[in-house]
Parts: C-alpha cells; structure tokens; sequence
C-alpha cells in the first residue's frame, strides 16, 4: 500500500524524470563543503560592536581579501576594500566627499567586489547564491560570477561591468555586492545567550538577528529576565528596569520598546524628593541618544525600582520554599527600625536608611503607590507591539539547548553537586536534573509566555521565571547566590562575592564533558561543548579553550562592562569546513579601521567536512531515501505519473 506521504510528494514530484532530477540536486548540495557557522555569547546590547563583528564576518572576510589580492593590492587598499564591504553607503558617501569616486574606481572597485564574492561563494549552489541577491540585479551578479572559461572573460567582464557604469545604477550595485559578501560570509549563526541588558540597544540586535537567514538562540539569564517581564512576572519587570536605569540604559526601554516610564519618574521624584540617591547613579557606559534623563532622577528612579523589586523578591521565596532561597530574603528580615540586618549571625549596618514606602512590621508588602505604578508598568510590557515581536523570535528561534552538528549548545551550566552529581530543580512538584531539567525548563518558559493569562500554570510558570534569573541550581544562573541586596546596602565585599556551580570546574575535565555529550546522544570523540556566561580573563591567562578541547567558553567580553576584566573584547567561535578557530576581538570604536580581530586556529579537520557530514545533510539523505521510494513507485506502476 503507498503512503499518504508519497502521495503528497508525487504531487511535487510528478514524474520519473523530476524525481530523478532532484535526486541528482540533492546529492550534489551533499557534496559539497559545509557552511561556515559563527557562534556568538552575552551581546549585552553591544550592537554597534556586534554589527561589525556581522559584517566583518568576525575577520574572515579580511582573510579572504588578504588570500586573493595579497600578491596584487597594497594593505591599505586592502583595507578600504574591507571597509567598503562592511558600510558600503557610508563609505561610498565619504569618497564622494573626497571627490574620488570616478568610472576608473567603480570599474575596478566592481571588478575586486567580484572576485571575493566568487571567494566567499564557491560553496554554495547558484541557485543558493541567487536567492540572496537582489530580485533587480539577480541576472547580472548571476552572470558575473559564473563565466565560464570558453568566454574571453576580461572582454565579458568588461561589457557588463561598462554597461553598469553607463545606466548609472554603480554605487547601487556595489552596496548591493557588499551585502551579497555578508551575507555568503555566515551560512549560520549561533547565539549563545544574554542578548539583553548593560549595553545600550538590545533591539537593534533583535531586530538584525530577526534579518538574519538562518539563526538559533541558546537562552540566558538576561534573556530570561525580558522573557519573564514580557510575560507579566513583577519581579522580573523590576529587574529589567532596575538594569537599565543602573547602567543608564533609557533608550532600550523608551524609545527601542516604548515603555511608558513617566510614571516610576512622577513616583521616584514625589517618594524620594528629599532623598540625593546618592548611590544609586547610574553606571555611564554610554549616553542616551533619544532619551536623555537627569542623572538625580535617574537615581531617584533606580532606587525606587530596586526598593520594589527587593520586596517581590522576598514575596517568592515565601510563596515557593521547595527552591530553598529564603536565605536570600534579607530584604524582608532588615531591620529598618535601627538600619541593620544580620547575616549568618553577624550585625551590618546598611549603607542606606531611608526607606519611605516599607512598613516595619511588613517590610514586604507593596505600598498602594508601589502597586498602582507596577500595574502600569506590567501593561506597558505586556502591550508593547515591538517588545512582544522581539519575544516570539526568541521563544521561536531559542531554547535552553541546542545540539547541532555535533555540537552541544547551551549557555550556563548542568548544575551539579560538589561530588560532581546532576543537581535536581523542582518544577511544579516533580525533581528534574541534566538532561530532563533542560527539557522540562524550556516548556515552562514557553508556558510563562503563551499560556492563558489569568491560569494556575501561567501563574507558577511566570514565578518560575524569577528562579531561572537568579536560583542556585538554575542552569543559566549557575552561582550560589546573586549578592543583589549586599551589594546595594552592605559594606563588605566579602559578603559580594558570589560562587559559581560545581559543573564549573567539574566540566574542565575531559571525561566529565564526554558524559555531558553522551547525555545528549553526542559522539563525545567529535563533539563540543559550547557555552558563554562566564568571562575569560584572557589577561589573568585563562583560556577559552579548556577540558582538551571538548569544552570552549567563549564569553569574552562583548560587554563594555567587563572589558578591564577580560581584558579584550569578545570571542567568536568559527566553524568551517576545514577547522574550529576563535577570533579574539579588541575593544570596538566606531568609525575606526584596525577592528579586526586575531584569529586562532584550535581544531583542524581530519578531512574537509561536506554538507553530507552535517544535520543537514543527514535530513537531505532522508529525502533522497524518499524520492528513490517514490521512483521505485513510479517504476512500478503503484504511483500513476
């Protein structure tokens, strides 16, 4: 008997001969070396840093300038010809500044355009290649990179390149070649958690990774948090504001999502006018464009949000003891009356003692000004069109884990015990750990954000969102505690420091990772773990690389916040077809050459790895598998042609 699904691909595939046909399509994209994948961790809003590293390709479209005019072309013209390919329009606009665009620099500026693109696209298929081109300038980039040698190609060249100059659409062709480089340049890319928080435009990722042809998300706690906010969790909704006013982060929440913050403004300056807030400025890594606030309100206001979240937070590890976090509620067991708190039996004194809106005897409850202003900021986050939009790429695209090419994905950690066992979380009454605990962590979050609103599950759900933020055995928190309350209101930078999960130094270990990807169905003899979370501190002599080569760590610092730690700027991990190689970035400033990276081989291929090596192509066999089923239906006679 045939099945219904040969059936249906009979009506795709209608005869022996485009059965046939496809076959020989498939087999030959196998065949072919596998695309280039770019890994990316902990963004943090950087975005003009990040968008350069996209465009750039992270130094690998330098590489490829400098392996095919290396002989030929002097390193400045290099350069520019690499710069050109990153910011086509910017750069075409300042030669005409200069007065050096002429029909002399367009034609060879075409004709170099060409050959790298020819460099940067010898693997894919020219039905691939088109698809990424302009609909108005397929044929014309079609034919410029697939002369053949029976054609006098200078001559060929020549005409069409002429003809381009003399109907005036030059500048257009060019930034549309440099694009078309960009994008060959990265077959996939891979981010590997916290796109959110410190920097200072988060959306203007999102929005460019929504661009992108072909992107998967490992999530991170920061991602967590504007998931959670999104879906209605208070707590979470103080946090994220809490962050951004701390790093004086106003134009992501105005005028990237249009979060309405006039009313915490009117709140702050009438509950603290006679307060300096003086600890509570923000930390200026960079000024607001759109959105300038006064730095005293800013501070009013990041007091009063920390203020409010500090009490939602005790209010959770009340409601949920089975996290067993009522050790961080110190919030709710201060002292206000004479502005101390003890801490494992020891009297501190807090650095701040004015606290107008807590009620002594109920130090967690929510005055009735605090209650009205987080219903209107909930319905700000609830409502915001391009918030939301933001939030179902993420939950559409992202995940806890990812297993890919043989690779493991995910941001933080397994949490494990000092003895180096899987840790156990409780979710809704049952205890889950490793693998299943990444599972089940991935349908909750979906369930805080899609589920109907006013039930039970979204409810537990949403609370839940709060402990993967911050809990001990969460797997993208990974630390015994986060020091939010000691850090604002203690002096004692012992009382700071917060401790990371054993999987941390259990997973520097070679066997320890082999049964982590084992876990996963991973062949731990080719296989990588791949996380960000935690920052190398390449000028300490740490190394991104560690466990012999299972295991790369590749937070390095994209984040201005943590550049005097790390002491560079980041890490792209780069998977092609003939190795595993990181690029170390240096501190990103915009408008300035000499950004690009060093790039380091780690892992060189035993052999050049093909499309047939890959998921993909293991899901393309299946289709030939299929196709070959429906030939022999057709040869047959069970499927009428």
């Amino acid at each position: 008997m045939v099945s219904k699904y040969l059936k249906l691909m009979a009506k795709e595939y209608p005869t022996i001969d485009s059965v046939a046909s496809e076959m020989v399509n498939l087999s030959a994209i196998r065949s072919l070396p596998k695309g280039t994948e770019y890994f990316f961790s902990d963004l943090h809003g950087e975005y003009e840093a990040f968008l350069h590293m996209l465009k750039s390709a992270s130094g690998m479209i330098m590489k490829k300038i400098d392996i095919v005019f290396g002989k030929t072309v002097s390193s400045a013209e290099r350069e520019a010809l690499a710069n050109l390919i990153y910011y086509p329009e910017k750069e075409i606009k300042a030669l005409y500044g200069e007065g050096k665009i002429s029909d002399e620099w367009r034609r060879l500026t075409i004709y170099r355009l060409i050959l790298v693109c020819e460099a940067v696209s010898a693997k894919y298929t020219r039905s691939r290649v088109r698809k990424r081109v302009p609909k108005d300038l397929v044929y014309i980039i079609d034919e410029l990179l697939n002369v053949t040698d029976d054609v006098n190609k200078d001559f060929y060249y020549d005409e069409i390149i002429n003809t381009i100059i003399d109907t005036g659409i030059a500048e257009n062709f060019i930034a549309s070649l440099c694009r078309l480089i960009q994008s060959l340049a990265i077959d996939r890319l891979h981010i590997i958690g916290d796109i959110f928080d410190r920097g200072p435009r988060a959306d203007i990722i999102m929005d460019e990774l929504i661009s992108m042809h072909d992107v998967d998300i490992q999530w991170g706690n920061h991602d967590i948090s504007w998931i959670g906010a999104a879906s209605g969790c208070y707590a979470l909704i103080a946090n994220v504001i809490r962050i951004s006013m701390r790093y004086n982060n106003f134009d992501v929440l105005e005028d990237g999502y249009g979060l309405n913050l006039r009313a915490l403004a009117v709140f702050a300056g009438e509950v603290y006018k006679d307060d300096d807030c003086g600890q509570y400025y923000p930390n200026t890594l960079d000024d607001n464009i759109y959105d300038p606030v006064d730095t005293k309100l800013a501070a009013k206001m990041h007091k009063a949000i920390a203020v409010i979240q500090l009490k939602l937070e005790g209010q959770l590890t009340q409601k949920h003891p089975e996290w067993e976090m009522s050790g961080r509620n110190l919030f709710g067991k201060a002292d206000f009356i004479n502005g101390t708190v003890e801490i494992n039996g020891t009297l501190y004194e807090l650095t701040d003692k004015n606290f107008p809106t807590v009620d002594p005897k109920a130090p967690l409850a929510l005055s009735k000004g605090e209650e009205e202003l987080m219903s209107v900021l909930a319905y700000s986050f609830m409502h915001s069109k391009r918030l939301n939009e933001h939030i179902n790429f993420l939950l559409s695209k992202g995940s806890m884990y990812s297993v890919c090419n043989g690779n493991l994905l995910f941001h933080g950690c397994i949490p494990m015990d000092e003895n180096g066992k899987f840790q156990s979380v409780s979710i809704d009454g049952e205890n889950y750990s490793g693998k299943a605990l990444l599972d089940k962590i991935d349908e909750t979050v979906n369930k805080a954000y899609y589920s109907d609103a006013d039930s039970a599950e979204k409810k537990y759900a949403c609370d839940f969102m709060w402990y993967l933020w911050c809990g001990p055995k969460s797997p993208l928190y990974g630390k015994d505690k986060m020091a939010f309350f000691e850090r604002y209101f203690i002096d004692s930078s012992d009382l700071h420091a917060e401790h990371y999960n054993a999987y941390y130094s259990f997973s520097e270990s070679a066997d320890v990772c082999c049964e982590i990807l084992k876990m996963f169905g991973i062949d731990e003899n080719k296989g990588h773990i791949i996380n960000g979370h935690v920052p190398v501190k390449i000028k300490n002599g740490e190394s991104p690389v560690k466990a012999n080569g299972k295991l790369f760590v590749i937070d390095g610092g994209i984040s201005k916040a943590y550049q005097k730690a790390t002491g560079i700027a980041g890490y792209t991990l780069i998977y092609d077809s003939h190795s595993l190689s990181l690029a170390e970035h240096k501190p990103f400033i915009s408008g300035e050459s000499g950004n690009t990276p060093r790039i380091m081989l780690v892992e060189k291929l035993e052999r050049r790895a093909n499309i047939s090596d890959t998921d993909n192509g293991r899901e393309i066999l299946e289709k030939i598998n299929d196709l070959r089923e429906l030939l022999e239906a057709y040869k047959s006679g069970a499927i009428k042609k």
